[in-house]
């Protein structure tokens, strides 16, 4: 099973995400900010992150600019997750790591279509 960490602030958010990615076969851990989820990935490095900007310690940025250095750290898929859509703040996000990104309210087709865009899943559609 592939694994992810889900990294945002908003409880919410973590358990809806959470049920998307186990629904596509993916263990999942959780992190409330960069920093739990900095010692995550310090202890295990997750095949994907699914990344918040906005949150309390660490934010997101700080988080990738960090993960990204660690031993292996440009291993993870990480797509940043927020309610940011101004385009200098996107490729902010793209400079520092992230391999892509993708706006808050987010639903199962818009992930599996990212995770399919990233090949991380087989894609399922037929054409």
């Amino acid at each position: 099973m592939k694994t992810c960490l889900i990294v945002d602030d908003s409880r919410v958010i973590r358990k809806v995400a959470r049920q998307i990615f186990e629904a596509l076969q993916f263990t999942c851990d959780e992190a409330e900010n960069g920093q739990i989820a900095l010692d995550a990935c310090k202890a295990k490095l997750p095949e994907f992150v699914l990344l918040d900007w906005n949150m309390p310690v660490m934010n997101g940025m700080e988080f990738i600019l960090a993960m990204r250095k660690l031993p292996g750290g440009d291993k993870p898929i990480v797509v940043f997750c927020s309610t940011e859509n101004d385009a200098k703040r996107i490729q902010e996000a793209l400079n520092a790591g992230a391999n892509e990104y993708i706006m808050k309210p987010f639903d199962t087709d818009i992930i599996r279509g990212k995770l399919e865009q990233l090949d991380v899943i087989a894609n399922t559609s037929h054409a």
